[in-house]
């Protein structure tokens, strides 16, 4: 197989990830692929985004013109609001968070762990440049993390693995993981698989997952 054909494009990693996202829930989405989940809220579902620079409410991406060189997200890059967002002081939001008022929070990460651990800041080499931001009060302080990230690395290694070698963000954070490839439950007994990309066996998907891989696909009982 060819890894580059197949599986699921970000996009649609970022819309599969919004499927799972229960009606009325207050989201924060990270930096990168997370960003791309507020494009999509599926038929029927009212989702309020948040990010931790001071805006509850947040919108899609703005359209060629217009742009709001005033409004945007915690990484800079702009944004709309729906009608009735609110925006508040960067110390409220972080209240907010903290305060565990946030349901889902959507992360990236570095490398997620068989246990539900997180890197996603940093990857401890001596000349990185750390940029933890607000992921480790997001990690704390939100009820249920989803973590979005292609399935391994650009020069193939393995980002799922059974213990992280990277600096931590958090331990036993991690509930539901995103990939081009499929769509992870972290459980008490490991890694269990959800669902299958198009194109994707579960054996495609178990050589490039660095930890044991349950398939759990007859679990009819699986609950957010």
């Amino acid at each position: 197989m060819n890894n580059e054909v197949i599986g699921w494009s970000r996009e649609q990693m970022a819309e599969r990830a919004a499927m799972d996202i229960p009606n009325g829930s207050y989201v924060n989405l990270g930096i990168g692929i997370p960003e791309k989940v507020a494009k999509f809220v599926p038929e029927g579902r009212e989702f309020i985004y948040h990010t931790e620079n001071g805006l509850l409410g947040m919108g899609p991406v703005p359209e060629d013109g217009e742009i709001d060189p005033e409004l945007i997200n915690a990484g800079k890059k702009p944004v709309t609001a729906i009608a009735g967002a609110a925006y508040f002081h960067h110390a409220d939001s972080f209240a907010m968070i903290r305060g565990q008022h946030i349901d889902i929070c959507v992360l990236g990460a570095m490398q997620v762990a068989a246990n539900g651990d997180l890197a996603n800041w940093s990857t401890g080499a001596v000349d990185a440049i750390p940029a933890v931001g607000g992921a480790m009060d997001l990690v704390a302080g939100v009820k249920t993390i989803f973590v979005i990230t292609q399935h391994v690395t650009k020069t193939g290694s393995c980002k799922l693995v059974n213990l992280c070698s990277y600096p931590l963000t958090g331990k036993n954070v991690v509930k539901r993981i995103y990939t081009d490839l499929a769509v992870i439950e972290v459980t008490k007994a490991g890694f269990e698989l959800i669902e299958l990309a198009p194109g994707v066996d579960f054996g495609y998907v178990a050589e490039r997952t660095g930890a044991p891989l349950h398939d759990g696909r007859s679990n009819t009982n699986r609950g957010l």
